[in-house]
């Protein structure tokens, strides 16, 4: 692709003090390539920097062939529309991290943001409106308001681009069933790492919204994430990293990247005790029905 690649290093992650900061060994290939459906490229993490073109060439070795690069505000949806631009591994998602929406109204500056957020999503090569949503656990009763507002902006210009929609939703999610119901959700509607119980997940099965599993879902004390994932549609399940964060066991804490999916992957085909190719076939269909063909020439046709 002819766009230029934006320069990499644009956060680095803040950890806590005594992480282990050095990168896991690369797993085993799938047998069947599939794509990190929630990353954060713009990340520095870890001993060994992994600028985001060796962290695409290192995914694709061991079968993630493509990922949907996520923006939390303006900044690193520019960076993610810029990258999807030039590369064909990478879609992006655009929009204003829920923590984002009080700060920004205090400013008086919510509202710009989302008109630049609809701007940007009218690109070719932006494939979701994200992440957007609720987040109780940071934001007080005090941003609850902006919060909303901007939720239900982000659901709007979903729909006016028909382009799919990745919520974050933390300690909300009556809030946020409330309001897609409500407003009407987008046709592709994403739970970004999915943290409900098999409850949410069967109000999910019945509005055909999809669910998509990251490494929480292979930790020791998270069985009702494996519980959600076996009463989930196997039509609506999908796989994300949300790297550099959330790295899944036996690495947790430590530096995570796109090509780390495998291991979630492995441990939700043994959840499901289903072949891990056929999992890995099913995630792949799933996504290209949620964000459409990575390749450029397939998307224009």
């Amino acid at each position: 692709m002819t766009a230029e690649t934006p320069a990499p290093g644009l956060r680095k992650r803040a950890g806590a003090p005594g992480r282990d900061l050095t990168r896991p060994a690369a797993p085993e290939p799938l047998p069947v390539a599939i794509y990190d459906n929630h990353t954060h490229l713009e990340f520095e993490d870890g001993v060994d920097q992994l600028e985001p073109l060796d962290s695409l060439a290192h995914a694709a070795v061991v079968g993630v062939r493509g990922v949907v690069q996520v923006g939390t505000d303006l900044e690193t949806s520019r960076w993610s529309a810029q990258l999807a631009a030039s590369d064909p591994r990478v879609l992006a998602a655009v929009a204003l991290h829920p923590n984002e929406a009080p700060r920004l109204f205090e400013l008086g500056q919510l509202s710009a943001h989302l008109s630049e957020i609809s701007r940007l999503a009218a690109e070719p090569r932006v494939r979701a409106v994200g992440e957007t949503g609720l987040d109780f656990f940071r934001t007080g009763e005090d941003g609850r308001e902006a919060q909303i507002e901007a939720f239900e902006t982000h659901i709007e210009i979903a729909k006016a681009n028909s382009i799919a929609m990745q919520i974050h939703d933390r300690d909300a999610h009556d809030e946020v069933v409330a309001i897609l119901t409500r407003v009407g959700a987008p046709e592709r509607t994403v739970f970004h790492c999915f943290s409900g119980d098999a409850k949410l997940a069967r109000i999910c099965n019945e509005h055909g919204w999809y669910m998509s599993f990251a490494g929480p879902t292979t930790f020791k004390n998270a069985p009702a994430l494996r519980e959600a994932l076996a009463v989930a549609r196997p039509e609506l399940i999908l796989a994300e990293t949300d790297a550099p964060f959330l790295t899944p066991e036996p690495f947790r804490g430590r530096p995570n990247a796109p090509y780390m999916l495998p291991y979630t992957v492995r441990r939700m085909a043994e959840a499901l005790e289903l072949p891990l190719a056929d999992l890995c076939a099913q995630l792949a269909a799933n996504t290209e029905r949620v964000y459409g063909s990575w390749d450029p020439e397939e998307a224009a046709a």
